[in-house]
């Protein structure tokens, strides 16, 4: 199969002529100087060489883990300075470092550091000092910079200049720059930063997920242009106007099918793509490590992998543990023969399962009573139970609650629900500690229930010691007093509230419930690349909207809500409804401005108040931010909710289908969901491309 179009690997094809050893790659000298050192030492049968291509099968490995491209060099330095590159320390300090640049928004002029952001009560917001912010921004432009160089000492040059990802990355690096010494030649009086808008750029280089997603998203707006779904456009904004209409809820769910259709198609072109750099990742591995056994005399013509020297590289290779464990269980029962290019790749289907965490053994007791006391103490019925005195716990705060709306303090007589609620506390009390008898202390915190319904038991015991001690016990006429804001008795019945969070544990037992709670789960692990790209749609619309609004909404003089109460200004207002904290004067206050577009929180209202302060342009921003935001991503997410419920509801009767041993449960990822309709490469594809490695010919 070849390679698919919509992210074509910009380092796999670099080679041209069809020589297939790369002869003609600039880079031909570091393969040549890597390839000579890993088959003259290999020849000699110097353990240097033998630990030189296992290195390479580890870090090939790794590349397919992460659905990484393998065209870097591949010299024993190079790849002890990769796997630093891209360890978690190293990752989690670029990350942070991104982190730290989008945040300074929040604290550079116009500052967010404001009690709040109502007009009429704003107070003047801490400017930093000159060169404060800007010194921060200049180390992580700095540290940017140095991520530029390594990954082009990394890939090579070559390389680097035929990636337009790395490309725009130095572009975007030199234009903050520049604009940051603009900005200090000014002493920081500029209006307009043109590198605030360049940040989210940082987020975006760094996370391969988004760029398929955005890219995805790229591709689909076009057609959703050149089809029907542009003429859905106009009427979709008379909906906005007229939302009481009934077509509109017809045309938002056709608008949501269109574009997810569109979508989806782009989106299984880019994960084929990561589907082909995992194989071709597995693949390059065991050629490495095929390579070792060539020659030798007890396997002269064979062409394999012993498990013993896949082991070797297993155990150096960064993974999941559950992972390794199951790789290596499967490697045992193989035997001692040598591994085929088809058993070697089987193995690594293990890299798509997530096993649920699992429980640790419960204590073992000697005594028969306690043996039946742990099973009935730690069987299901006893959760049962539980929830249905939780049950009559909610029952009854909600049942005096209701007696009581109507009473005065003074007229309220609590003895009854006082004595309640201490007995149902003492249950739950009893409750926890005969679950610790049962399931062992670790085995009860390993249960995320568990560990909320312990909290809340603590909690409970300890307001409810505070309640006795201030209040004394519960007698006839026993009202406790209010002090403070929140007494502690007030404190106790809310605590008590958050009991009904208890019966979330019944939704496994429900089938249909459960497919929609894994639904949502899977979309909470699998959703990052989504929100990182909401994120910086969000920041960018943010630092325009500064640069378009900021100032423009005034408070009128004299009392405004007094106004509003005296019905001076027009009903449903910007003005009448007091929506002054709604404004682009900061960067917070523009985040909330854009949410309430984003869920059409009264939209109308906003473009009408600033058509009247700002001009009627203004409109044209906000119709942008309402279509990429609402109309283009929310539909999206919708559609991919409902895309992975499908997927599972199909497969509710088996929910292990081919991920091997049905004792297990696993959760999946996003590649795994489609995984059953991307075509597996072929073996020529992936031959063909490890031949054109720029940075490495095969020891075969």
């Amino acid at each position: 199969m070849a390679e698919p179009q919509a992210e074509s690997e910009p380092l796999l094809g670099a080679t041209r002529g069809g020589s297939g050893r790369g002869r003609d790659c600039p880079a031909a000298a570091v393969a040549a100087a890597a390839v000579a050192t890993c088959r003259s030492a290999q020849a000699r049968g110097a353990k240097a060489g033998q630990e030189l291509c296992i290195d390479q099968a580890v870090v090939f490995i790794e590349d397919a883990i992460k659905y990484r491209s393998i065209n870097h060099r591949m010299d024993a330095s190079a790849m002890w300075f990769y796997r630093w590159y891209y360890s978690n320390s190293c990752q989690r300090v670029l990350s942070f470092i991104i982190f730290l640049i989008l945040s300074l928004a929040f604290v550079e002029t116009p500052s967010s550091l404001t009690s709040s952001s109502d007009l009429r009560f704003r107070s003047a917001a801490w400017e930093p000092p000159c060169g404060l912010t800007e010194s921060v921004e200049l180390f992580c432009l700095l540290v940017f910079v140095a991520d530029v160089f390594v990954k082009g000492y990394l890939f090579g040059w070559y390389q680097y200049r035929s990636s337009p990802w790395l490309l725009a990355y130095l572009l975007v690096l030199v234009v903050s720059l520049i604009d940051w010494i603009v900005s200090l030649s000014l002493v920081c009086w500029e209006t307009v930063r043109i590198r605030r808008l360049l940040r989210p750029f940082f987020l975006l280089q760094n996370s391969s997920m988004m760029k398929k997603t955005l890219k995805c998203i790229r591709s689909t707006l076009p057609e959703m242009a050149s089809d029907d779904a542009g003429l859905l456009q106009e009427p979709h904004l008379l909906c906005l106007l007229h939302p009481l209409h009934c077509h509109c809820l017809f045309l938002m769910n056709l608008l949501t099918a269109i574009i997810y259709n569109q979508f989806r198609g782009y989106l299984m072109l880019s994960l084929q793509t990561s589907l082909f750099r995992r194989r071709l990742g597995t693949r390059a591995a065991y050629e490495v490590l095929a390579s070792l056994e060539e020659g030798r005399e007890d396997h002269p013509q064979a062409v394999g992998v012993k498990p013993e020297t896949f082991l070797r590289a297993l155990q150096k290779t960064h993974m999941a543990t559950h992972c390794k464990r199951a790789i290596e269980q499967k490697l045992r029962s193989h035997g001692d023969g040598l591994l085929s290019a088809d058993e070697f790749q089987k193995l690594f289907n293990e890299l798509d399962k997530r096993v649920v965490k699992e429980h640790p053994p419960r204590p073992e007791y000697r005594s028969p009573f306690l043996r039946s006391a742990q099973f009935l103490f730690g069987h299901y019925y006893f959760d049962y139970l539980g929830n249905f005195i939780a049950l009559g716990n909610l029952v009854s705060i909600c049942v005096f609650l209701v007696l009581d709306s109507d009473l005065i303090p003074d007229d309220r007589d609590d003895f009854i629900l006082g004595i309640l609620n201490s007995v149902f506390i003492l249950y739950y009390q009893v409750e926890m500690l005969l679950k610790i008898f049962a399931l062992g202390l670790w085995g009860y915190l390993s249960y995320l229930s568990n560990l909320f319904d312990g909290f809340l038991t603590l909690v409970l015991l300890v307001l409810e010691i505070s309640t006795v001690a201030v209040y004394r016990f519960p007698h006839p006429g026993w009202k406790p007093q209010t002090v403070g804001l929140l007494s502690l008795w007030d404190m106790t019945r809310l605590v008590n509230m958050l009991i009904v969070f208890r019966f979330l544990r019944i939704i496994p037992n429900i089938k249909m419930m459960a497919v929609v709670a894994n639904t949502l789960l899977d979309l909470v692990r699998n959703m990052r690349a989504f929100a990182g790209i909401l994120v910086v749609v969000y920041y960018i619309f943010a630092i325009i909207g500064i640069n378009l609004f900021r100032g423009v909404v005034v408070v009128p003089s004299g009392n405004s809500s007094l106004a509003a109460v005296n019905g001076s200004e027009p009903c449903g207002s910007f003005e009448q409804l007091e929506y002054w904290p709604n404004n682009f004067d900061d960067f917070a206050a523009a985040l909330v401005t854009l949410w309430n577009v984003m869920v059409v929180n009264n939209w109308q209202v906003f473009l009408d108040a600033f058509r009247r302060y700002s001009g009627p342009w203004s409109k044209v921003y906000f119709v942008s931010w309402w279509l990429v935001s609402s109309v283009v991503w929310v539909n999206l997410f919708l559609a991919l909710i409902l895309e992975n419920f499908i997927h599972k509801w199909d497969r509710r009767d088996h929910p292990q289908h081919s991920l091997g041993d049905p004792d297990i449960s696993y959760h999946s990822t996003v590649e795994l969901m489609f995984r059953e309709v991307l075509e597996e490469p072929m073996e020529e594809d992936l031959l063909e491309k490890l031949r054109r490695h720029p940075h490495l010919q095969l020891c075969r």
